[in-house]
Parts: C-alpha cells; structure tokens; sequence
C-alpha cells in the first residue's frame, strides 16, 4: 500500500543528458529546474490594489500589473493574464511556499500550488530565439522582447508560460506535465539543427 506520494520530475531529462542534433557547439541549451515551487495567485474581486500594496510590503517587489516578470530574494511573481500571477520561489517545496503566500495574502487573493502540474525547462543560448521561432507566434526578438518579459501562448497546440530572465538570451518555460513530452518531442526537433545540449539541473 503506497501511504505518500513521491515528486518526480517532470521532464525527466537524466535520460538525455549530453550533446543531440548536428551542431558543436550547440546554439542551445536546457536544464529542467526541479527546484521551484510554482503556485498560483488570482486577484478576489477589486482586491488587486490592496493585493499590490501587501506583495511590496511582505516581498519588496511590485506585483507586474502587464505581461512581465518582477522578483526579489527567492521569489518572483510572473505575469499570467489579467488579475493572475504564477509565484515561483526557488529551493523551497510548493506546500511551503503555499503555506506562506496564503498566510501573508488572506483576504486578497485565491493560493493554488501548481508544483505538481507543471513542469520548468531552462532554454539558453545563441540560436535559443530561433528555435522559439518554429512554434511560438511571438516575437522574441530584442527590439520587441525583453529581459523581464513574460508570454502566455502556445507552441505545437500546447500551452506555455514563458519568461525572460536576461538579454543573453536566457528563458525559462513553464507547461503542464502531461504535456512534456509532446513539448519535448517538439523542443528536440526545432533545435536539432542548431544542436541541443541537455545539461544537469
């Protein structure tokens, strides 16, 4: 009888650690980020002001009211849509950092933790933007898209969050684990001919 349930990862990439595709050295990079914790944050009704205000007194950052990403100490808030935000905290567990969102924004917002159902890869490199290109109906470019930037949309009829973390460029993407490897299936294929390396977490 199995009495807990054990958190796997959810792209489980050890198996596919190393060089694929044509190119070395490879224009792209990925690592799978299981050391986050991802819960959503849904504005109550008419409550994003005082919502605001509470997330720059208890995290010291400005909750982003547009498509971006704002973060202090261990903790950032991603744009998700209008009234939503994905809250990431690095090196913590999703029921913790659950816990703490839920105490700290009583009243404000509705806390779900997401840990479980989604899945981070982290996507670097110089032909990163181009590999985007094949699937996502998103300029990337550094004219239009940049650092701090977050999308909502869809690669190959799969859902995505993504975000910019610096002008390198370096992203991380976000989607359901049901869907990895699908996604996988895509991000391999699209990036094989620039090369792809899988690197530990």
């Amino acid at each position: 009888m199995v009495d807990r349930l054990t958190n796997s990862t959810g792209f489980g990439l050890v198996h596919r650690l190393g060089h694929h595709g044509a190119l070395r050295p490879a224009g792209v990079a990925v690592c799978e980020r299981n050391d986050l914790a991802l819960v959503t944050v849904i504005a109550r009704r008419g409550a994003e002001t005082a919502l605001a205000a509470k997330i720059r007194e208890t995290f010291s950052l400005d909750l982003p009211m547009a498509a971006y990403r704002a973060a202090a100490g261990n903790i950032a808030f991603v744009w998700a849509g209008s009234g939503q935000w994905l809250a990431i905290a690095e090196g913590e567990t999703g029921h913790r950092c659950e816990a703490r969102l839920r105490a700290a924004l009583v009243g404000l917002a509705s806390v779900a933790n997401q840990s479980d159902g989604r899945a981070v890869l982290r996507i670097s490199g110089p032909r990163a933007r181009d590999t985007f290109a094949k699937g996502l109906p998103v300029d990337l470019d550094p004219a239009v898209t940049q650092p701090g930037a977050a999308i909502v949309s869809s690669i190959a009829h799969i859902g995505v969050h993504l975000w910019q973390l610096d002008a390198a460029p370096t992203y991380e993407i976000a989607v359901a684990r049901s869907y990895t490897l699908s996604f996988w299936h895509w991000l391999e294929a699209s990036a094989a001919e620039y090369g792809l390396t899988v690197a530990p977490e």
